[in-house]
């Protein structure tokens, strides 16, 4: 039973040739993906390429200034973290400052202004009933006209549904009916007013079935709307500062064709951490194309059926629902029924990129606090640049004395351990540079820090195999048997080695935030390339060179001289007593 398993054992042994193959097609493969991509450099992180710092300062409602909080302030942070970042490995930094500041920083390259806009959208989510919108003033501003009942157009915020085959059609054309606000002045313009009235028709058609305050406010908010002109960046700014969910709002925002509307808006009907889950979905089996999905909490599915089986039942365009973020409409798709599902459906003109930022939007956007813009700065690189200019001399520096240190004590062993230091460091640079566009990946100086770190753990797995190696050959193995006999004992010590350092790197991931991720991600990454290398090209290359004869014989500048190591001759490999009796045993 003995014959065959040494016979295996030979042929894996024979085959090193294998597993080298395997490490340099993976090598050219990765290289063969960093030029076609044009991502030939790692991204690099804000303290490196510059960037974007924003300042957020917490501003308290009237009456709840307790709100301004740790709980909430970290709560804040982690949406914020989650809408920049997503679930990827970026450099966007998000973090407190003193009590009521948070400050984020956006990386150079990043598309630092989209994420500018998603940090900056901070306010609380909200989903309104449209009572009234139409093209607010400007160049391109239309007067007040009649809307179609039921005319779609095509704006990108689409129809809402709760089926996934519903069409692809866009939410109703822009009405020209402002309307006075409050629930009780809506059901009276329904009574009394038709969708097609102009506004100043419906402002003296609206009876005020409230008090005289309320009549009083109504009138009020019509006048405001008149005079609103939300292409003025100033005033947009100002729509809807103070206003409470519960009251009545005016709103802005901007249609598929560019031109800005403008809205009344009825009272909050669902809240944003009502909706469980967005996404951006790619509907092919109906042709509607890109989509977004929302999944609402129980008790958010019942508000939500409770008001579209309400706007389901009103003209255009009373049959609207807004989504209000910051005091932005980012959506107002209309509905036919009621959506009683517990999940809606957005469809309507979307290209991928509106689908998510709105299903980002919709995933993130409610926040505990309301925060307002307090300043914008730009990062420069300078500094980083010289700390990493700094950081690669000391690395080339510690890397030259590992490569002095192997030359002076392991001699000939050195050649396999420098070109196994190279391999690491092309599958650490490819993986690094795919890894930027493939999950936001940023390298920092604390991550080149991790790559510094992890020379050292790379080297050790080496000479923990060379050690093993000479200690057979001080035992009286020749150079061959010595390789293989070394190999599981070493093996079972890189394994626990390496298997501590990427614990220590996944756990200092998980609990810390910002820079420091960036130096347990390397480290996490290098330690685990050291397993790959060390498996697949250290101990391989090592198999083939013990058929050498410069290593093989154990010349003295091979580094496995018997002599050298104080081996004590005669030598196993004869003694050869044994063979006869296993043979007559057997």
């Amino acid at each position: 039973m003995a014959t065959p398993k040494k016979g295996r054992s030979a042929s894996a042994q024979s085959k090193p040739g294998r597993s080298l193959a395997l490490i340099l097609i993976a090598i050219a493969a990765l290289t063969g993906g960093m030029f076609a991509s044009g991502h030939t450099k790692p991204r690099l992180g804000i303290d490196l390429a510059g960037g974007t710092s924003i300042t957020l300062e917490a501003v308290p409602e009237a009456g709840n200034e307790a709100a301004i909080n740790k709980t909430n302030m970290d709560t804040a942070v982690s949406i914020m973290e989650r809408r920049v970042n997503g679930l990827g490995v970026s450099e966007a930094e998000v973090q407190t400052q003193g009590r009521d500041n948070i400050i984020v920083n956006i990386p150079k390259g990043t598309n630092s202004e989209q994420a500018r806009k998603q940090v900056g959208t901070t306010a609380k989510l909200y989903f309104r009933p449209v009572i009234a919108t139409e093209v607010s003033g400007g160049a391109g501003a239309a007067s007040p006209s009649p809307s179609p009942t039921g005319s779609p157009s095509d704006k990108p915020s689409g129809k809402a549904t709760d089926k996934p085959e519903a069409t692809d059609k866009g939410s109703a054309s822009p009405s020209a009916s402002p309307t006075t606000q409050g629930r009780a002045v809506t059901d009276a313009l329904k009574a009394d007013a038709t969708p097609s009235a102009s506004a100043s028709d419906q402002a003296k058609a609206s009876p005020s079935p409230s008090a005289s305050g309320g009549a009083a406010d109504a009138s009020k908010l019509q006048e405001q709307y008149a005079k609103l002109d939300c292409t003025n960046a100033k005033t947009r700014s100002a729509v809807g500062d103070g206003v409470k969910a519960s009251q009545p709002t005016l709103a802005c925002g901007k249609n598929s064709q560019g031109q800005w509307q403008k809205y009344i808006l009825g009272p909050a009907e669902v809240d944003g951490t009502d909706v469980d889950k967005a996404q951006a979905v790619l509907n092919t089996q109906t042709g509607a194309g890109w989509t977004v999905t929302m999944d609402f909490t129980d008790g958010g599915g019942k508000k939500f059926a409770d008001i579209t089986g309400k706007l389901a039942q009103n003209q255009s365009p009373q049959n609207q629902f807004a989504i209000v973020l910051d005091g932005d409409v980012v959506s107002d798709p209309y509905v036919r029924q009621a959506l009683t599902g517990g999940n809606a459906e957005i469809s309507g003109n979307f290209n991928q990129q509106s689908a998510q930022d709105l299903a980002n939007m919709l995933s993130y956007g409610a926040l505990p606090l309301t925060f307002r813009e307090d300043s914008v700065s730009t990062v420069t690189a300078a500094l980083g640049g010289d700390q990493l200019k700094a950081g690669l001399i000391a690395g080339a520096i510690g890397l030259a004395l590992v490569v002095i240190y192997l030359l002076l004590y392991y001699r000939g062993l050195a050649f396999i351990a420098i070109l196994s230091l190279l391999v690491s460091a092309a599958l650490t640079y490819t993986i690094m540079a795919l890894l930027g566009p493939t999950i936001n990946f940023a390298l920092n100086l604390p991550a080149v820090c991790g790559a510094i770190v992890a020379i050292g753990i790379t080297a050790d797995s080496f000479i923990v195999y060379f050690e093993r190696v000479r200690d057979e050959i001080r035992e009286g193995r020749s150079l061959r048997p010595a390789v293989e006999r070394a190999w599981p004992r070493a093996r079972r010590t890189i394994l626990v080695s390496d298997f501590v350092s990427f614990l220590a790197a996944a756990v200092l991931f998980i609990v810390t935030v910002g820079k420091v991720q960036g130096f347990a991600f390397t480290l996490g990454l290098t330690t685990l390339l050291d397993v790959v290398v060390v498996f697949l090209f250290t101990k391989p290359l090592l198999t083939l060179m013990a058929r050498r004869p410069f290593f093989a014989n154990g010349h003295k500048w091979s580094g496995l001289d018997p002599k050298g190591l104080g081996a004590k001759p005669p030598l196993r490999r004869t003694r050869r007593p044994a063979a006869p009796v296993d043979t007559k045993e057997a």
